[in-house]
């Protein structure tokens, strides 16, 4: 096995096992910092398949700036330290076997459509220009590729998490007699 392959399950199983404990830790903030090393995982993931600025901007958008949001909101929350409800059981059963379910149909799919060959990088074709500031110029575009859209959209994730952030910090009113 190569060490590339190595390198790969590694981070998968890092990837895997954290989302599985931001999912199931009855603690929030516990939650939030297992979010975060997943977060960071996948940024590890972009690294290891040599893309730089997706990456990047996984560690920016997702990592500096929604779980930072999300452990504010946390922290301005007066029920922060508190235990999450356990789950409900019909629910646990029911999403196992979705997650099951959707498992096995990928599985099925990969295995009938999916080709898993991975091209050997070339750096010395005459491809598109792949550096940060060409990448940057293309984000900010109006033209037919350009990725003006994708950015506001990634601006609105950012917006609905901040608003996310201040409805969770608003204090509820105490029942008064």
């Amino acid at each position: 096995m190569e060490a590339s392959v190595v390198v790969f399950y590694i981070l998968s199983a890092f990837i895997l096992v954290t989302g599985a404990l931001a999912v199931t830790s009855r603690k929030i903030f516990r939650s939030a910092i297992w979010l975060l090393f997943c977060l960071t995982g996948i940024a590890g993931l972009y690294f290891w398949l040599d893309m730089q600025f997706i990456a990047a901007v996984q560690i920016v958008v997702y990592v500096g700036g929604i779980v930072v949001l999300i452990i504010f909101s946390i922290f301005l929350t007066q029920q922060s330290g508190k235990e999450l409800p356990p789950p409900i059981r019909s629910s646990a059963v029911f999403s196992a076997l979705a997650v099951c379910a959707g498992f096995l149909l990928t599985c099925i799919l990969l295995g009938q459509y999916g080709r898993f060959r991975v091209p050997e990088p070339r750096y010395d074709y005459g491809g598109p220009d792949m550096s940060v500031s060409a990448i940057g110029t293309q984000l900010l575009s109006t033209t037919e590729h350009g990725y003006v859209l994708p950015f506001e959209v990634v601006s609105i994730l950012l917006l609905a998490a901040m608003i996310g952030c201040i409805v969770l910090a608003i204090k509820p009113k105490s029942d008064e007699k």
